[in-house]
Order: C-alpha cells, then sequence, then structure tokens
C-alpha cells in the first residue's frame, strides 16, 4: 500500500509539473476536463491531440462547438434540438401525428429514433418530476404538452420516461392530466429493465418494448 502511494504521489507531482510547461495547454486540459465522464488523463490526451491537428481541422472543430452552443435551439413544437424553429422530425409529412411519445431528454429520443420502430412525434420534457432535486412539473415543459393535447388531435401518448420513481410520478402526473382527452395512453413493455435509462438500451430491447408497449391505466391498477 505505501508503494502505491507513493506511485500515485509521483504521479501526480510529475503531472501538474508538465502541465505547467504551457499555460495554454493547461487551461485547455482543465476545460476539457469539465466534460462528463472526462478525467485530466483523458483530458490531456485530448489536448495534445487538438495541438497536433492542422489549422483548418482545429478551426472546424472550434466552429462546431461555437455553433453548438449558439445556433442549436430548441424546437417550438416539441422541445427536441433543432437548426430551426420547427425540427426536422415536426416537419416530416409521413409522421404519424396521431401518436405523441414523452421522452425524458433528447438522447431517449436519439435512443428511439435509433430502433426504426417509431414513426409517431415526440415531446421532450427536459426532465423529470423530482421534489428532492427541486424539479416540479413547472420546471418542464408539461404545460407546452398539455397544450399540444389541447389543440392537436392524438389519439396515443406513449410513456416512454425512466422505471424509476420520478419517473413513475411523472407518469402518474401527466396521466391524470390528459387521461379524458386521449383515447390511449401507453407505456413501454417489459424489456426495459427497472432503473433503466432508456440510452444504454439496446435497440432490439427498446424497439420490442415500443411495439409491446401496455396500457397505462391497466399497468398502474395492477399495483
Amino acid at each position: 500500500m505505501i508503494i502505491h502511494s507513493s506511485f500515485f504521489t509521483i504521479f501526480a507531482e510529475t503531472f501538474t509539473m508538465f502541465t505547467s510547461y504551457s499555460k495554454y495547454l493547461d487551461q485547455a486540459i482543465n476545460e476539457i476536463a469539465k466534460l462528463p465522464g472526462i478525467g485530466k488523463r483523458t483530458a490531456l490526451r485530448l489536448a495534445l491531440h487538438i495541438n497536433k491537428l492542422e489549422d483548418d481541422d482545429a478551426r472546424i472543430l472550434s466552429e462546431s462547438i461555437l455553433n453548438l452552443k449558439t445556433k442549436i435551439v430548441k424546437c417550438s413544437v416539441c422541445h427536441n434540438i433543432s437548426d430551426d424553429a420547427i425540427c426536422e422530425i415536426c416537419r416530416q409529412p409521413k409522421r404519424n401525428t396521431q401518436t405523441i411519445c414523452v421522452v425524458q431528454d433528447i438522447r431517449d429520443l436519439i435512443a428511439i429514433e435509433n430502433t426504426a420502430q417509431y414513426s409517431g412525434l415526440y415531446h421532450v420534457l427536459g426532465g423529470v418530476i423530482s421534489p428532492m432535486d427541486g424539479i416540479g412539473p413547472a420546471q418542464l415543459s408539461l404545460s407546452e404538452f398539455f397544450k399540444r393535447i389541447d389543440s392537436e388531435e392524438v389519439e396515443e401518448v406513449i410513456l416512454a420516461l425512466p422505471a424509476t420513481v420520478e419517473g413513475d410520478t411523472t407518469n402518474f402526473y401527466i396521466y391524470k392530466n390528459i387521461k379524458d382527452k386521449v383515447r390511449k395512453i401507453t407505456t413501454l413493455a417489459r424489456g426495459v429493465g427497472i432503473g433503466e435509462e432508456l440510452e444504454y438500451a439496446d435497440e432490439v430491447t427498446l424497439g420490442r418494448s415500443l411495439h409491446t408497449r401496455t396500457d397505462f391505466e391497466m399497468q398502474y391498477q395492477k399495483r
């Protein structure tokens, strides 16, 4: 244990001394390390790789990051990310406009789209109700969703939220507000594990869950 502790201490000191050779490298490492799942060692490797890029490639990378922040907007209809006021999915004429799939965030929308098993529309909430985290209905795009239900001819709402306590709470809140307005309210069938995030489910499992979705009211009454 003493040997291992000494090794990591030496490594940490060496790492600190190395990054102090250039304030620009040090700054790049610190900023890259702020990204989720990126530690200092990975940040160092990425920063050095960027440093080796041709000027044009580095410029394209920096412009793409800037565009990601400044030019992407939320779709005014479904709150998906978009280059325009209305996203490409909402504009597609072949989409089934009578079905809306409610998801927690953009990653879940992408996961479902990758299954190629769904042809309806979406609504991105931007999270789930979580009082412990200070997130209530007002912090989500629920009011916009309820307005869509009132103004559009929706036959089915698919509740594709995480199988967690927070996800179930949000599902039930939505259900109570739309049960008299929508003929069919369904939720993903078994196949997506309890507590599992949609973005980590494989396409086959997620696609099967969409195809065999169950009636939400029936499922809720069984509890």
